[in-house]
């Protein structure tokens, strides 16, 4: 009796512990159906002066480099909305962008002068 009492534990055991160990391998392995997770990129950028600027191209040189503006890209002047028209050639800037296809590179925001560093006005 004892004997059986043993086996009936062994085999009730092995029946409730086999799904738990099959649903940690499914856990862990990706599946065919599920969408690969897109590769994270770490944010680059770039300052200097702007060198070139072509507002109906909409692209812009700093230093060496060549970037290109989308509709997406956010533009600010003195820590204000601006616009890809209000860069100018020697502007200082700082470009945060994003490397595409064929190292295309592609602004996500520029930033013309500091936020806050605008000459105050002294009251007379």
């Amino acid at each position: 009796m004892k004997k059986q009492i043993a086996l009936y534990a062994i085999v009730t055991a092995a029946l409730l512990g086999a799904p738990a160990i099959i649903r940690a391998q499914d856990a862990s392995a990706p599946t065919a159906d599920a969408p690969a997770a897109p590769a994270k990129k770490h944010g680059l950028s770039a300052k200097g002066k702007i060198a070139a600027v072509d507002a109906t191209a909409m692209t812009l040189t700093v230093g060496e480099q060549s970037f290109t503006a989308t509709s997406d890209t956010k533009v600010s002047k003195n820590g204000n909305p601006a616009t890809f028209a209000d860069l100018a050639v020697g502007d200082s800037v700082s470009v945060s962008y994003k490397k595409g296809e064929a190292d295309k590179l592609t602004a996500t925001s520029i930033t013309v002068g500091g936020k806050g560093k605008g000459k105050k006005k002294k009251s007379e």
